[in-house]
């Protein structure tokens, strides 16, 4: 077997893509976008009627511009994960305003909106995962919407701290950027590559997995971001981990025996101390660490830059 086949026997396979003919090639389970993943897609004239649809909608909706913008970016954004709901069989992340990340009730507010465009075309809140960004007001809105049983998905986490502070609030899923950990650090230290099996992200995510097994913890960790298969690979095992069509490619045309990395069966002798983190906490130790402070901003920055990239291209059909 290649380690695509291997890989989907131990762990849950998510497509980090957009396009929706890459989703159908590599049968993933689940399938995660994000305004970035969006922009790219809405390039290619396949997509064109989601857009066109969007406009639509959002108009006989909405009478003020501006309203008529939001609706549509939001209409935008349950088109593309309803297409996809017709190629995975679980379920599809769809991400909330990155500008929205430091307003918890802005950010409820929208994933409500998100939810009851969903149920308008006939999609259960079961098959979806609002995607939130890992700030202390993204996790307390997501605490919020998992009581009203809408699991969330929470994005752009770099630190131990974010993910122990998801924990706590119950959260479904959380998605650790092992690649953009990777960057920071090989940028940090002037190499060209680190090891797979030295990877400052793989370790964070392998020490986050087994800290949640040890206590209990039942978000699910789903690994994403990643540069290269040495990294998935080393984290074979992990509940979820999410691939970039590029990297499922080369999973499938490679063979080889995957060892399994990681089973809630066998923590290694983890030992780590069991911590409770409240805001102060949350805040003091993500302002000790750089990577993950520089990382969280620079990713909510990239992904609101992108969503006005795609409101200025919406503007112009609106």
């Amino acid at each position: 077997m290649n380690l695509l086949e291997q890989l989907k026997k131990m762990t849950v396979v998510v497509a980090d893509t957009g396009d929706f003919e890459s989703i159908k090639a590599f049968t993933p389970r689940d399938a995660t976008t994000n305004p970035s993943l969006i922009l790219a897609a809405t390039d290619d004239d396949r997509y064109k009627n989601l857009i066109d649809q969007a406009v639509v909608y959002a108009k006989e909706n909405a009478e003020k511009k501006e309203e008529q913008l939001s609706l549509c970016m939001d209409k935008l954004s349950v088109n593309f994960g309803i297409e996809i709901l017709k190629i995975v069989p679980k379920r599809v992340s769809t991400e909330v305003d990155a500008r929205l990340s430091f307003d918890t009730d802005a950010t409820v507010k929208k994933a409500h909106q998100l939810i009851k465009l969903y149920a308008d075309a006939g999609i259960p809140k079961e098959k979806i995962l609002i995607k939130i960004a890992s700030t202390w007001e993204g996790i307390k809105a997501a605490e919020i919407l998992e009581k009203e049983n809408i699991h969330c998905n929470l994005t752009l986490l770099f630190s131990k701290a974010q993910a122990i502070a998801c924990a706590e609030a119950k959260v479904q899923l959380i998605s650790p950027f092992v690649g953009r950990i990777y960057d920071w650090y090989k940028q940090s230290r002037g190499v060209d590559d680190i090891p797979a099996t030295e990877d400052p992200g793989v370790l964070s995510v392998t020490d986050i997995y087994k800290y949640y097994k040890k206590y209990g913890y039942k978000t699910e960790v789903m690994g994403a971001s990643f540069r290269n298969i040495g990294e998935i690979t080393e984290l074979a095992g992990c509940d979820l981990l999410t691939i970039s069509p590029k990297l499922l490619k080369e999973l499938e045309e490679t063979e080889g025996e995957l060892k399994q990395k990681l089973s809630e069966n066998d923590l290694g002798g983890y030992n780590e101390a069991k911590i409770s983190i409240d805001e102060k906490d949350f805040r003091w130790l993500l302002n000790e660490d750089a990577m993950a402070t520089e990382k969280l901003s620079e990713g909510i920055r990239k992904f609101a830059a992108d969503i006005i990239k795609l409101e200025d291209k919406i503007n112009q059909k609106l």
